[in-house]
């Protein structure tokens, strides 16, 4: 089904559900845009290599560019408070969906056109995304991605887990194993390298298909090596006991890369590997903010 086409389908859903006039969705220069208020989301991917042969694309993990359309600048730092501080915001399910659903939607109809070597789409959903999505919801939008060549087994949700959240396991559970009996793979990604160990039992009970964690700042990996690598092995090893990946992410320093390998990490991502493949980091619109969130149903 051509992207035009695709963009209208869902535009007409959107139009229909939210009773709105408005149609969000914009196709230019062979890219789809989400329109929320007057911010303009986009995709951006960041490709997953394989450890051990980064030449190898595994997957790519989504992130969302912004930029103000029709120049309403204060609504973009409302939207960047929405998700990068989501602990401290009023809890409001509704709005919370509405905004994954777009970034979702936005995010699959881009990857699309990546969909031929059927490698896997990382998207980081919002803790209370989880608890206040309904079984049901998005169904229809599968039905569709699923007949364009996307399948549920190749997009992965990613979830943040902290303190706060793992207070409530057994919600986490029932949500995330309700993706999971819908074909996604699941992922969970650490707040730091010791994260694990409050959400130890969390992670045994979901036996998530990937563990994520950020490479470690190379100032620590100086002054502190063998801790370091000692707990990166210790995730490895905790990731191995649920037949799960460990991914080590925003590795930008060849010391990063070389705990990477030494400590047996499976997957890796980063502007490192960008620079040592293509030659030269991608540079994205300079004019756009990037935010770390996937969006989903």
């Amino acid at each position: 089904m051509p992207l035009q086409q695709l963009v209208e389908y869902f535009n007409d859903r959107f139009e229909h559900e939210h009773h709105s006039r408005v149609r969000t969705f914009i196709l230019e220069d062979g890219k789809i845009n989400g329109l929320f208020g007057p911010i303009r989301i986009g995709s951006i991917f960041l490709p997953i290599r394989h450890a051990d042969r980064p030449e190898e694309i595994a997957g790519h993990a989504a992130q969302i560019s912004v930029s103000t359309y029709e120049s309403h600048q204060q609504q973009t730092f409302e939207i960047e408070n929405l998700l990068t501080d989501a602990v401290k915001q009023p809890v409001d399910f509704e709005s919370i969906i509405n905004l994954d659903r777009l970034c979702r939607t936005v995010h699959m109809l881009n990857y699309l056109p990546l969909t031929h070597f059927d490698g896997v789409l990382v998207l980081e959903v919002d803790p209370r995304h989880i608890f206040g999505v309904k079984r049901d919801h998005g169904a229809y939008f599968e039905e569709v991605i699923v007949k364009c060549g996307l399948a549920t087994h190749n997009v992965v949700i990613s979830m943040t887990v902290n303190n706060f959240y793992s207070l409530h396991p057994a919600r986490l559970l029932e949500g995330l194993n309700n993706y999971r009996n819908r074909g996604y793979r699941i992922a969970l990604n650490l707040v730091s390298l010791y994260a694990a160990h409050n959400v130890r039992d969390l992670i045994t009970k979901l036996a998530p298909d990937y563990l994520r964690i950020n490479a470690p700042k190379p100032d620590r990996t100086a002054t502190d090596g063998i801790a370091v690598l000692q707990a990166l092995e210790n995730l490895k090893a905790l990731a191995d006991s649920v037949a799960g990946q460990a991914i080590l992410q925003q590795i930008e320093r060849k010391e990063q890369a070389a705990l990477a390998n030494q400590a047996g990490f499976d997957l890796v991502q980063g502007g490192f590997y960008e620079v040592a493949q293509n030659g030269q980091l991608s540079i994205t619109n300079p004019t756009q903010r990037t935010l770390t969130y996937g969006g989903l149903y």
